[in-house]
């Protein structure tokens, strides 16, 4: 657990928990969980049958369990983000996810009264918003004052795969824990490399042999073999030995075929998955080595054996960083607006899972009450408790304030170098305590949302489709395509021309909601290549919710450097108020 959030969780103890902001029951209930239903012409039960929904739903919101652990790994007190908040459950993948059930389900949901919508689904790539199922719904949520918040998706590292693109729409990213899971596999010359994967399988220091899928099959070709794809191992050859195959085949072949283990070949062997047996994924020079000790052994006419140990952990003194699954920006659909937003822990998380399913979702026969899962989904729910936090201390916060003060506060990732910087992390890693308290918030209203629309070009009728009324009108001329940079936002990221010269003005308003009487200075932290200049440079407030305007303009040439990040703190020696500057062009991505 990272300290910040433990931090952040200590203090919801130390407070007593907080009261239900979830969802409003209308008569107070003890209970948990306060209502279930379920979506799809295939389901017959809200029961969690993948584990998905219970692990991220303990994970805003779970009560404090005391020596929770899986197996025995990550053993402490497990707490959700908000632990006396109440849950109400829609399950809408059954198992797939359509725009039916997901409109449906938000509509259920606004109708009883919930304040925050934590959705862990990824429609996978970005589409148009006016195609876009949870974009529409998340409309209709913001409508009512209910922050939608939903993961980034998994399909990084490559640039502008993110599908939640929408800036009424709270997107989260997923960053590293500071503790590591990982394993070895020990030669029979001694040497040792390291690998990944969650393998809690108590056995003896034993080495077994070790054999190469291509030696072991009799029925596939030798590209097949290698893979160890399905049918292609053969039982008398893999028997209590330990299988070694060149992708990250399903463990299933293995297991059937009586094997002792298997080893197999990865890009990152980060983040570890929970297996059904001995396993460990190495990275393609990890496995070079062990093929190259395979062949030497067979040169020298001894048998090559490996002992493949059970996880353990350690501190990652490199936390938090973006891992590579994590869905990148730039935004393709709306490209003034950077996305994600914020990164929250989404990596090796323990939290409740359902005994209904296997952990490994494989051939497993274990059931458990807690699992370690990685992925933008389990960032989602620590965003959806952290956003639970700040309403329950600021409930007259409207969406955009709660999400604004989570962005503004976000911890700056720039030190830690990560790969595409803004565009894994947006506004960087949430702070919860901070954002109780963030001197100034961006607030954005439904009309703000609505000239947004207009300007990407929407019609009046399109425009009406999205927000379901009748009174959302735009310009019939002129607005199309300009300004949308002007949304206001905590971040401000523009779209140029390579290799030519820029200038772009971004008018921002700040609302005062720390000190009554307080004044604010601009700090700049420019990028190499641009000219960065705000207008006013000091802010004086007089009482709170006093809102006050100031436009920042940005000039210059980036040059072959796709992108340069930059950024605007406002201070009053006790707030430090952060937006991040991105400037990118057509190579960004």
């Amino acid at each position: 657990m990272e300290r910040s959030m433990q931090r952040w969780q200590e203090l919801l103890l130390q407070q007593g928990g907080l009261p239900g902001y979830i969802l409003k029951a209308k008569e107070f209930s003890r209970r948990k969980l306060v209502g279930a239903r379920f979506y799809g012409p295939v389901s017959d039960s809200a029961q969690d049958m993948y584990g998905h929904g219970t692990h991220t739903a303990s994970t805003a919101a779970g009560r404090v369990v005391k020596n929770a652990s899986f197996y025995g790994l990550g053993r402490g007190t497990a707490r959700g983000g908000v632990p006396s908040a109440r849950i109400a459950i829609y399950t809408v993948c059954s198992p797939l996810c359509l725009d039916t059930d997901i409109l449906a389900a938000f509509d259920d949901a606004i109708a009883d009264g919930v304040d925050i919508i934590s959705i862990s689904i990824s429609l996978g790539d970005p589409v148009d918003i006016k195609y876009d199922a949870i974009s529409i719904a998340a409309f209709h949520a913001v409508q009512k004052g209910i922050l939608t918040v939903q993961s980034a998706g998994n399909n990084g590292p490559i640039r502008g795969g993110i599908s939640s693109v929408a800036p009424w729409v709270f997107s989260v990213g997923a960053s590293t824990l500071d503790r590591a899971f990982f394993d070895r596999v020990e030669l029979g010359n001694g040497r040792v490399v390291e690998g990944g994967a969650i393998d809690t399988f108590k056995r003896k220091r034993v080495k077994w042999p070790l054999v190469y899928g291509k030696d072991v099959s009799r029925n596939c070709t030798e590209v097949n073999s290698k893979k160890c794809a399905e049918g292609c191992l053969t039982k008398t050859l893999v028997r209590n030995k330990i299988v070694v195959c060149d992708e990250l085949a399903d463990s299933t072949e293995a297991i059937l075929a009586g094997a002792a283990g298997i080893i197999k070949k990865t890009r990152s062997i980060y983040p570890p998955f929970v297996v059904p047996f001995p396993e460990s994924r190495l990275t393609h020079r990890a496995f070079a080595s062990i093929l190259s000790y395979i062949n030497s052994s067979k040169q020298a006419g001894t048998i090559p054996k490996a002992y493949i140990s059970s996880t353990k952990t350690r501190y990652d003194h490199s936390a938090p960083r973006v891992p590579g699954f994590s869905a990148r920006g730039p935004n393709l659909i709306i490209p003034n607006i950077l996305k994600p937003d914020v990164t929250a822990p989404g990596t090796t998380i323990l939290a409740a899972f359902s005994p209904a399913v296997t952990p490994s979702l494989l051939v497993d026969k274990r059931a458990v009450n807690f699992s370690i899962l990685s992925g933008t989904s389990m960032a989602c729910p620590h965003v959806s408790g952290a956003a639970a936090y700040v309403k329950s201390l600021r409930p007259d916060w409207s969406p955009a304030a709660v999400k604004s003060a989570l962005m503004t506060t976000a911890w700056s990732l720039k030190k830690q170098k990560i790969k595409d910087a803004e565009f894994a992390y947006g506004a960087g890693h949430i702070d919860p305590v901070r954002a109780t308290s963030p001197g100034l918030i961006y607030d954005t209203s439904i009309n703000d949302y609505i000239n947004l629309l207009c300007s990407l070009g929407y019609n009046t009728t399109t425009v009406r489709q999205i927000t379901r009324d009748n009174k959302s009108n735009c310009p019939k001329t002129g607005n199309v395509g300009s300004k949308h940079h002007d949304l206001n936002y905590p971040t401000m990221a523009v779209k140029v021309e390579r290799n030519a010269s820029f200038s772009v003005k971004f008018t921002r308003r700040v609302t005062n909601v720390g000190r009554a009487k307080a004044v604010y200075r601009a700090k700049i932290v420019r990028g190499s290549g641009i000219s960065i200049t705000v207008r006013p440079r000091i802010l004086r407030f007089k009482a709170l919710n006093e809102r006050k305007s100031f436009v920042v303009s940005v000039e210059g040439n980036i040059g072959g450097k796709k992108k340069i990040g930059a950024s605007l703190e406002w201070r009053d020696g006790i707030h430090r108020v952060r937006s991040p500057i991105v400037v990118y062009d057509d190579t960004a991505f």
